[in-house]
């Protein structure tokens, strides 16, 4: 047995014989430790106050596990160090902080390297700016000027070459080597115009690589695509254009600035191409809306030799998710288990995603099932895609199960989840997330705020979603904070409030967008407001020069529909700059239901049947068109279609929410338990009403 493994044993063995303390004895004890390991001044404390840090339950508590390891280091007890690091199931990047700070302070630079090699390729923990100082010691001191280079390729690629802390660890690791500049700039986000010129003269006079590639990831902090064409000007005149490093901070630079073109340009003259090159490149497209070039550049980038990697894989997957190509997909993913890839929990997730992305949920369920380790992202991308392809049941369930696990929900799981409560209607199970977001502060995100606020609203409680939306400070307020409050008033028909909010919007400056002309048109077909509809459509285009979508188009043509405006709505449609779809057919086909329009009904009919042949409502509703003109030919034509195809029209469904119990109930359903005292009610009810109404129309006449 290895000792790590005789560690996680000896552990084990010993948690079993002790209850579990309560959240708070745990917090409290972890506070008592902490101050016993301050006082603790001879070795042979230690290994006592570490065996009752075992048995009150604190064996995997890292904050605790942090500070006993640094204590064994300030004694010099590096084996013990070492067990106890071994014995914690999950170390969080803290946990890896505080040991590789250990192992380099105490002399064990080979091991440091390896504890860091294990973090990133076995553990898939994301280093930090704490992380590289340490790291980037141990090359040093071993001469390992190679492994120092590469590291320096990670942290630049993650951006932490921006942390003063990273930049004088650079300029001590270079300084020991001979052809490297040792000045490191100070990558201060300054603007100043003359402050640059001397910098770029600075590096053009002593045409230092360490220099440039700063600068070039200064001018990325900036957002300055001028200042990094400048660089590259001074790169050619430096002759420094075919030096590897360079080129690979250069191609960063383009990439992260959105100037993908340049980019390009730059890969194809490229003498040399590494891993990191070709994986910026990868990337690069995939982020830039160019999913097949993305994959195009895979191809030819294991044509020309080089092995693949994580990095390589998740934007590849990504791109795939983008197209929506299960075909691909399951070619990426054979790809990336021969390449030995798969091994990475991050590129199980990215799978996930994009299994649920090409609709292939039991693939999805699979790889998530065969995870030894799940990460909380992987709990997370399986509930979002039950969530979206309405698997709400399912979607909770899999919540409840990571809460059993133990498993903390970070603010995206909250988002999430959220969506999949308000569409059964569990305006309890909302509160209680609100209630957990308190907790753990993560109300002070705005995207978990806004998601809260659509919650309350959509669960019908827009006084809550109100209350959120007022407590937020002005200048905390985002364009999506504003939008869902002016969306969540729409879809309950406020009007007043809609317009109260947009009118603050204009007075405070803030650039409307699609969004919010959505929920603005919406308010306008809720309210019927034909007048004020019109205005916002013209001034969306004219005023704020945002172009209408296939949404805009069907909320204006409903808007016009549902007031008799038909043949408005019908120029609207032949003048829309793209085909429309659905969306827009759908209302002018109830339109034209509503008014008794027969012959605009059958050519609308006639689009939505060629797009969703597959949709039994369009055929009912066609079909209660002919019956109402009395063209029971066509009504007959219409229900020997649907008899033909095998359709049915999904059966409406609700649900109900009773002392915490979720009852669902359908058209026509006989399945409740109680159904026999639901319907016998029902009867009740409506005997009153009929009752009641033959009173009030004898009382009439």
């Amino acid at each position: 047995m290895l000792p790590a493994q005789r560690s996680r044993h000896f552990l084990s063995s010993l948690t079993h014989q002790f209850p579990h303390f309560s959240a708070f004895q745990t917090r409290l004890f972890s506070s008592t430790f902490s101050s016993l390991l301050n006082l603790c001044k001879k070795p042979r404390h230690l290994p006592q106050i570490h065996a009752r840090f075992i048995l009150h339950g604190l064996h995997q508590n890292q904050t605790v596990s942090s500070h006993l390891i640094d204590s064994y280091a300030n004694f010099g007890i590096l084996n013990l160090c070492l067990q106890l690091f071994d014995s914690i199931t999950n170390p969080s990047s803290h946990l890896y902080n505080t040991i590789l700070r250990n192992l380099a302070t105490l002399g064990e630079y080979k091991r440091t390297l390896l504890v860091y090699k294990d973090m990133v390729l076995k553990k898939s923990i994301f280093p930090d700016e704490k992380t590289y100082p340490f790291v980037l010691r141990a090359c040093s001191y071993l001469l390992d000027v190679e492994y120092g280079k590469m590291v320096h390729g990670q942290l630049a690629k993650l951006g932490f070459d921006s942390f003063e802390v990273v930049g004088n660890a650079l300029l001590e690791f270079y300084s020991g080597f001979s052809g490297f500049e040792q000045k490191v700039v100070d990558e201060k986000p300054v603007k100043d115009l003359g402050y640059w010129k001397g910098l770029i003269f600075e590096a053009s006079q002593s045409g230092s690589v360490v220099s440039i590639i700063n600068l070039l990831g200064a001018s990325v902090d900036l957002g300055s695509l001028g200042t990094g064409k400048a660089l590259h000007s001074l790169v050619l005149v430096s002759d420094l254009s075919n030096d590897l490093y360079v080129n690979t901070a250069l191609l960063s630079m383009y990439s992260k600035l959105g100037s993908l073109k340049s980019a390009r340009l730059l890969f194809e003259k490229m003498p040399d191409k590494d891993l990191v090159v070709w994986n910026i490149m990868i990337s690069a497209c995939y982020q830039h809306g160019k999913p097949k070039e993305s994959l195009e550049n895979l191809r030819c980038m294991a044509t020309s030799g080089v092995r693949d990697d994580m990095f390589t894989a998740i934007p590849a997957i990504s791109s795939i998710r983008q197209l929506k190509s299960i075909k691909w997909g399951k070619q990426i993913h054979a790809h990336v288990m021969r390449n030995g890839s798969d091994y990475q929990v991050s590129v199980h997730n990215s799978l996930i995603d994009m299994y649920f992305q090409c609709d292939c949920l039991i693939y999805a369920q699979k790889i998530f099932e065969s995870l030894t380790i799940k990460t909380v992202v992987s709990w997370s991308s399986m509930i979002k895609g039950y969530v979206n392809h309405n698997q709400n049941l399912d979607a909770l369930s899999l919540f409840s199960r990571m809460r059993t696990d133990g498993v903390k929900s970070d603010f995206i799981t909250v988002i999430n989840i959220l969506p999949a409560f308000v569409n059964i209607g569990s305006l309890e199970q909302v509160k209680c997330l609100h209630g957990y977001s308190l907790k753990f502060g993560l109300n002070l995100l705005s995207s978990v705020n806004s998601a809260l606020l659509i919650s309350y609203a959509k669960c019908g409680c827009i006084v809550m979603a109100r209350k959120l939306f007022d407590e937020e400070k002005i200048d905390g307020k985002d364009i999506i904070t504003w939008n869902s409050m002016i969306s969540a008033h729409a879809k309950h028909g406020d009007w007043s409030q809609c317009c109260e909010l947009y009118n603050q919007m204009k007075h405070l400056n803030l650039k409307l967008d699609q969004v919010t002309f959505l929920g603005l048109l919406t308010a306008c077909v809720n309210s019927g407001l034909v007048k004020e509809g019109r205005e916002f459509f013209k001034e969306m285009r004219e005023v704020y020069g945002c172009q209408p979508n296939q949404e805009h188009y069907a909320c204006m043509v409903d808007l016009l529909g549902r007031a008799g405006h038909i043949n408005e709505a019908r120029e609207l449609v032949k003048e829309m700059p793209f085909k429309p779809d659905t969306r827009v057919w759908g209302p002018l086909l109830s339109a034209c239901k509503l008014h008794s329009e027969t012959k605009f009904a059958e050519s609308a009919a006639e689009k939505l049947l060629t797009m969703e042949p597959e949709n039994a409502g369009n055929y009912v509703l066609l079909s209660n068109i002919y019956a109402a003109a009395g063209k029971w030919d066509k009504f007959a034509k219409m229900r020997r279609l649907l008899k033909e195809k095998g359709l049915k029209k999904t059966p409406g469904c609700s649900w109900l929410q009773v002392n915490g119990h979720v009852h669902e109930f359908r058209v026509a359903d006989q399945s409740h338990p109680k159904a026999n005292d639901i319907y016998a009610l029902l009867g009740i009810l409506e005997f009153s009403i009929k009752e009641f109404r033959d009173h009030s129309e004898g009382k009439v006449s």
